[in-house]
């Protein structure tokens, strides 16, 4: 069967591709740039990757006519625009007019629980989008799902942060708020279960796991599982901006996210009854089944995709391609080099760098940059990096995004996401035994060049430093 997939670069997207292709099935994998798509992941040649805007209806004539199915997994709720409904309308439209050319007979749409008259931004937005998709001239199946929990997810990922890091927490109101998780391992099953199934032509599906649960009770079954003793207070004072500061800052959440999720969480999201588990044959996991493999996974570094590897930075929307020559004029440049004992050693640990492993350096400095960037809205350090040894374009790295990396080549590029006045890159190149470690800086106005000078000193001992340590 042939499928076109969108939101391929995205959280469920990753984690359809390998289970497609190991039942047999022919990809037509929608990115916005090429250079995020991991080819090195799928060795198949039953993978074709096709460069799609959908806000841009000009783009989609790369679409093939003949396929027999389409997902749509697209969604706005992080972009930096906060008119994300007009932009998840505009995607939805395109993709329908162009969908509705092709053969295609089933579109699959992952939509949100929507159980309640007053529904959030974000939850109305998803509504809007099933409508508009519901009026094409193929058959539309619709599941919808609350919080998915899984390694990578964003939803797993914030109440780990909360759990892990504060053991008393006064949380706002809307802890109280039910909701029906459901394990990302049922998500992909149902998702795949309901291909080409006649049965759930021209419907729509709540999805969830077997309990219901307030998040309250998730953030304490969470710390159960993991052993750890924590206390949560609930006040009626805490409101929508309150809450969304108190998420954005205690966990790894983009502020954008935060306050779309701080919304959302006000609204029951709870199952409606149907009979697609038992017509599929699904069973569901128990939340501390969902989180004791997710954590399995985590501990083994086989995390397929993360819910950090959608680009959150305004700037790289026209995708990372156009940032792979770093400029020379008018930037400030921090270029050092020395003699490396051993190759590989310093290769492995470039490939190590952030997240867990830290900097090398001066830890503590970077730690207070990716506070400071946090106080002016920015990503700050917490999003860490997906796997402690593997990198590949489009990778978050704490407040870095992975430009380019290549292992055999042994050169890895970097560019910031933090608040700047200006851009910035960081480049580290193994040549002729000796690493090459460059830091690129193109300021906006006097206001960049005052704050590259402002920082000169720091740059003089974190970056020397981290080469020291690099090369031994």
């Amino acid at each position: 069967m042939k499928i076109l997939l969108t939101g391929t670069t995205g959280y469920i997207g990753q984690r359809l591709i390998p289970v497609f292709l190991e039942k047999g099935h022919e990809l037509v994998c929608c990115v916005r740039d090429r250079n995020r798509f991991d080819f090195q992941k799928y060795k198949s040649d039953r993978i074709r990757v096709i460069e799609v805007n959908f806000l841009d209806a000009n783009t989609l004539g790369e679409i093939p006519e003949e396929i027999d199915a389409a997902y749509y997994l697209i969604h706005s709720m992080s972009a930096a625009n906060e008119d994300f409904e007009e932009l998840e309308k505009i995607s939805a439209t395109n993709f329908r007019n162009r969908v509705q050319e092709t053969s295609a007979k089933q579109v699959i749409y992952l939509s949100g629980i929507v159980n309640e008259e007053k529904l959030s931004k974000h939850l109305n937005s998803r509504k809007l989008v099933e409508e508009i998709l519901a009026s094409g001239s193929y058959h539309l199946t619709t599941l919808r799902a609350g919080i998915i929990l899984g390694s990578g997810s964003a939803s797993f990922e914030i109440i780990r942060d909360l759990v892990e890091k504060l053991p008393f927490m006064i949380a706002p109101k809307w802890l109280n708020t039910r909701s029906q998780p459901i394990a990302i391992r049922n998500v992909i099953e149902y998702l795949t279960g309901v291909l080409m199934l006649g049965d759930s032509f021209d419907q729509s599906f709540d999805i969830g796991g077997p309990e219901i649960l307030s998040y309250k009770e998730i953030l304490l079954r969470f710390a159960k599982v993991r052993k750890l003793k924590r206390t949560i207070v609930t006040v009626p004072v805490m409101t929508p901006k309150l809450s969304s500061y108190w998420l954005y800052f205690v966990t790894s959440t983009s502020f954008r996210l935060a306050v779309n999720l701080a919304k959302s969480m006000s609204v029951e999201v709870v199952c409606r009854e149907n009979k697609l588990k038992e017509l599929l044959g699904i069973e569901l996991l128990t939340f501390e089944q969902a989180i004791e493999l997710a954590f399995g996974k985590i501990q083994n570094e086989a995390v397929v995709s993360s819910w950090k590897d959608a680009l959150s930075s305004h700037v790289l929307d026209k995708g990372i391609s156009q940032l792979l020559e770093v400029p020379t004029y008018g930037c400030f440049v921090d270029r050092r080099s020395c003699e490396v004992k051993e190759v590989r050693r310093s290769l492995n640990k470039i490939w190590s760098i952030g997240g867990d492993t830290g900097w090398y350096y001066a830890n503590w400095l970077w730690g207070l940059r990716g506070f400071i960037d946090k106080l002016f809205g920015g990503v700050g350090l917490r999003r860490g990096r997906k796997n402690n040894s593997l990198i590949s374009p489009g990778d978050s790295l704490d407040f870095w995004r992975v430009i380019y990396a290549d292992k055999e080549e042994m050169k890895l590029l970097l560019y910031a996401e933090m608040k700047l006045p200006g851009e910035a890159w960081l480049e580290f190149e193994i040549k002729d035994n000796r690493l090459y470690q460059t830091a690129t800086f193109r300021p906006l106005g006097l206001l960049g060049r005052f704050y590259w000078y402002s920082v000169l000193p720091f740059h003089g001992l974190i970056f020397s430093g981290m080469l020291k340590k690099l090369s031994e």
